[in-house]
C-alpha cells in the first residue's frame, strides 16, 4: 500500500472512531462543541445522524482505497461535510455555544477539511 494509501486508511480509521463516538455516546463526544444542550434528546439525534454520516463517509474511503476516482470522490465529500461543520458553528449566535467551541471546530473540522483535501489531491497524482 503505498504512503498516500495508508495515510488515506488511517484518516478514514480516525473519522470512524469519530463517528462511532458520536453514536455511542452523543452527549460525551459533542459536549465540547455544543455545550450543555448536547445531553438533550433531540441534540443526541442529530448528534447521532452526524456520527453515523462520518462512519459511512469512512466506511467508503475505506472500501474504495485501491479505486482512485472513487477514493478522491469520496475525500471530497468529507471535505464538504467538514466545512459545512464549520460554516454551522461560525453561524451560531454568539454565546450560543460554549467559549472554545468556535476555534476547537475551526481546528478539529477545519484541520480535517485540509488533511481531506490534501489526500484527495495526493490520491489523483
Amino acid at each position: 500500500m503505498s504512503s498516500t494509501r495508508a495515510l488515506t486508511a488511517l484518516f478514514a480509521t480516525g473519522r470512524l472512531a469519530f463517528g462511532a463516538g458520536l453514536l455511542a455516546v452523543p452527549e460525551r463526544v459533542a459536549k465540547g462543541w455544543i455545550g450543555p444542550d448536547a445531553e438533550s434528546e433531540p441534540v443526541k439525534i442529530v448528534t447521532r445522524g452526524l456520527g453515523a454520516r462520518d462512519i459511512a463517509l469512512s466506511a467508503g474511503v475505506l472500501a474504495f482505497l485501491d479505486d482512485e476516482d472513487t477514493l478522491a470522490s469520496l475525500l471530497a465529500f468529507t471535505v464538504l461535510c467538514d466545512l459545512g461543520d464549520v460554516a454551522a458553528t461560525l453561524a451560531a449566535p454568539a454565546g450560543s455555544l460554549p467559549a472554545n467551541a468556535r476555534w476547537g471546530t475551526l481546528a478539529m473540522a477545519g484541520g480535517a477539511a485540509a488533511a481531506g483535501a490534501a489526500l484527495a489531491i495526493a490520491v489523483k497524482r
